[in-house]
């Protein structure tokens, strides 16, 4: 790309962009709709397009919605499936042809910074959470087209990072797991000084905080997003698992420990919320990483995966306390989990400049 400077001195942090919270006003949600030639929902995805139309059109009813589309084939599918579901698309909803493999747009899509006059997108590598499902190139250059598309600067760290991995208050402090960012499979030949170092260059943060390990059945190694979240910048919501016979029980206890250890750079304590399971789900044997912290602010609303479980209710009623400007929508997630990811996996927010 013509905007890529090879460079690695010119940061965005030297430029004083940093990553905004995910609750800072969006102009888009990000998106990229899923192919049935995909490995994500094996012998399941006659269901799936409709989360997509259903969740473009919530969203659009408080900021646009770009779409990420694999061929003109895809398109004709995808245009049917927003008809169907009654979505503004044209208006409120467009659509790119930026192919990729497979729909988790969170870990291939691109990442925005900001600073006071201009926007620019990050482009991380992506490898397909450590070389598990190649081939992931089209993937890789999604950030590419959209920071064209958009007319925006690009910075290409050498370094690998999805963006399910990382979470942001947007006051400097950012939060991610050893069990991802310090596996071998992402970046073998850096150290954990050189990834938080990479961090805090292209993300401007300057606060690094480390969890352990993720829950069972994320095959992403451990994203923070299906753990602990920031609603706010002194607050976080963290999963916790009552039931001991649980195999998540030790390490959402071994989290909680950290986070309750763990001071922001005025060195006050967060504050924590606590957010329940919907226990033990499971398809054809598999443990499914289902988690209520996978949830994705919107402009207008937050959209909570629902499991059909007890909970559902209780885990909305918490966050509707947290989030009292927003709406905030149980979306079932069912069919979706089985990609063993929800809606904070398939989303990436554009914040408005």
């Amino acid at each position: 790309m013509s905007d890529t400077s090879p460079d690695l001195t010119i940061t965005p942090r030297s430029l004083g962009f940093h990553m905004p919270a995910e609750w800072a006003r969006h102009e888009a949600t990000w998106l990229t709709w899923p192919r049935p030639e995909g490995i994500s929902f094996p012998g399941a995805f006659e269901k799936i397009p409709a989360i997509w139309a259903g969740l473009a059109k919530l969203l659009s009813e408080g900021e646009q919605v770009h779409i990420n589309v694999f061929s003109p084939e895809h398109e004709v599918e995808i245009r049917a499936a927003l008809k169907q579901a009654d979505a503004p698309l044209g208006t409120r909803i467009h659509l790119h042809p930026f192919p990729a493999y497979e729909p988790w747009c969170r870990d291939h899509g691109p990442i925005f910074v900001r600073n006071e006059n201009e926007m620019a997108v990050v482009d991380w590598r992506y490898n397909a959470w450590g070389g598990k499902y190649p081939p992931c190139d089209l993937d890789d250059e999604v950030p590419q087209h959209v920071a064209k598309l958009l007319g925006l600067r690009l910075f290409s760290p050498p370094m690998i990072l999805e963006g399910g991995s990382i979470e942001v208050n947007g006051a400097g402090t950012l939060l991610t797991t050893e069990a991802c960012l310090l596996n071998k499979n992402r970046n073998p030949n850096l150290t954990q000084y050189e990834i938080e170092t990479y961090l805090r260059d292209y993300l401007g943060v300057e606060q690094i905080l480390w969890l352990g390990e993720g829950i069972v059945g994320d095959d992403t190694d451990g994203h923070i997003d299906d753990l602990t979240r920031f609603v706010d910048p002194n607050t976080l919501v963290t999963i916790v698992e009552e039931d001991p016979a649980d195999e998540n029980y030790a390490l959402l206890r071994e989290n909680s420990k950290r986070l309750a250890a763990m001071h922001d750079p005025q060195g006050r304590p967060w504050r924590i919320v606590e957010l329940p399971t919907p226990g033990y789900l499971e398809n054809e044997g598999q443990r499914l990483p289902a988690s209520y912290a996978n949830f994705y602010i919107g402009n207008e609303v937050v959209v909570l995966p629902g499991f059909n479980h007890p909970n559902d209710e209780k885990a909305r009623a918490i966050l509707q306390g947290l989030f009292p400007t927003r709406r905030v929508v149980l979306f079932p997630a069912l069919d979706l989990i089985w990609g063993l990811g929800a809606f904070h996996c398939i989303t990436q927010q554009q914040p408005a400049l």
